[in-house]
Order: C-alpha cells, then sequence, then structure tokens
C-alpha cells in the first residue's frame, strides 16, 4: 500500500469511533482530508452529526460535502476529534503544525472526550523530533521570541536550528494571524519538560507537541490498520 492508502484506511477505520449524535472535531491536512471525505458520505447515508473545523480549508471541504457544522461557542463540549499527524510516539505523543493548524487543533482536540489519530506507518517514530517542531508565536517581536525560545532550549540542553515558515517568498500567516517558527532539534526526549517550558515564553501563542491528549491511534499499514490504545 501507498503512504496514502494507508491514510485513506486509517481514515475508513475511524468511522466506527463516531456514534450517531456525536459533535465531532475535523482535523487538518490531507489524512484528515480522507476521514471528513468518508464522514460525509455516512452523513448522506444518514449518521447524525455536527462538526467543528479546525482550519479554514478543513471548513470549506466539510461544508461543501454538505457536513453540518457547528462551532465551539455553541458547542464547547465534543465527543471526539479525529486528525493527522506529522508524527507519534510509543507514548501517544505527537507532533502537529506542518499544515500550520496547530493552535486550533489543540484547542479543538482538547475539548473533546477523545482524540482519535490517524496515520501511514511513517509516521511512528522511537523519539519524537524527526519532524521539525512548529511553533506559533505572534508577529510582533518575532526575533525577541525566536531568541528566547533558543535560550529554552539551551536550558534543557537541547539543539535546535530556527527557521521562519515562509510561503510564496512570505511569512506563513496562520488562520489566527500568527507566524510559524520552525524548530528542528531532533531527538525529543522529554516532550512534556519542553512544552511546558515554550509554553511560558512571551511571544509563544502555542506549539506542536500534543501531550496527554491522544488516547486512540490508527496507523494504516500494509498488512491493514493497527490499533493502539492509550490504557
Amino acid at each position: 500500500m501507498t503512504a496514502d492508502e494507508q491514510k485513506k484506511a486509517a481514515a475508513l477505520a475511524a468511522l466506527e469511533y463516531v456514534k450517531p449524535g456525536n459533535k465531532v472535531g475535523l482535523g487538518t491536512g490531507s489524512t484528515a482530508n480522507h476521514f471528513i471525505t468518508a464522514l460525509a458520505e455516512k452523513a448522506k447515508a444518514g449518521l447524525d452529526v455536527e462538526c467543528v473545523a479546525t482550519s479554514k480549508a478543513t471548513f470549506e471541504l466539510a461544508k461543501s460535502l454538505g457536513l453540518k457544522i457547528t462551532t465551539l461557542e455553541k458547542q464547547p463540549r465534543l465527543d471526539i476529534t479525529v486528525d493527522g499527524t506529522d508524527e507519534f510516539d510509543g507514548k501517544f505523543q505527537l507532533i502537529k503544525g506542518g499544515g500550520g493548524a496547530l493552535l486550533l487543533e489543540k484547542i479543538v482536540a482538547s475539548s473533546s472526550r477523545y482524540m482519535v489519530v490517524i496515520a501511514d506507518q511513517s509516521k511512528q517514530v522511537e523519539t519524537l523530533g524527526r519532524f521539525p517542531l512548529p511553533v506559533e508565536v505572534v508577529p510582533f517581536g518575532i526575533n525577541a521570541t525566536a531568541w528566547k525560545i533558543e535560550r529554552a532550549l539551551r536550558i534543557l540542553e537541547l539543539k535546535g536550528k530556527l527557521v521562519l515558515r515562509l510561503k510564496d517568498g512570505k511569512p506563513f500567516v496562520t488562520d489566527s494571524g500568527n507566524a510559524i517558527i520552525d524548530v528542528t532539534i531532533g531527538a525529543i526526549p522529554n516532550p512534556d519538560q519542553l512544552s511546558t517550558y515554550l509554553s511560558v515564553i512571551p511571544g509563544v501563542v502555542d506549539h506542536g507537541l500534543f501531550v496527554n491528549l491522544c488516547g486512540i491511534i490508527l496507523m494504516g499499514t500494509d498488512d491493514g490498520v493497527k490499533t493502539f490504545r492509550k490504557a
């Protein structure tokens, strides 16, 4: 199976976790899009669900497919969020944000009873850090925020290369109007600790470390979908 076929298989498996009447958080990205498309087909067949999108792109796709859309203002507690990931480890820790929607994805996931992650087998890692860690920052004082991030890394005895994310030659802008600094660290031995240090830096809005949020991972493989369930 190709990576995309593995993503699609995982997305279809995630449908089993969605029940009639559920309020569903919809992730962002190519893997999440497979789930959104499959969920829309189920909805057309009679499955009654309401959805909250984690990005403008997800909102537009879900709406175009006929899914009922609500907001966290109207529905602050969700039953389940289904989303992809850039990588995951054996402790159900994730790095997300390659698509630039990490802030809204984390808000939606943390508002849900369950977060189900869908992925192809290339996303499984022994230790987080192979994928650059996205850090969402306010546009004001980006350089000042960057050196504070570097200082936090030094305190934790980590080394990182910081790069401002660009799109079409200009700074990438998230749906919330912020910028993203991608931090290439390598192995992150203690994601929970790094998460805490980054979260208290003035100028950092949020980061792509998802710790203590995911409870179920569905990974597409050549031999079918493998399920990881947190105790």
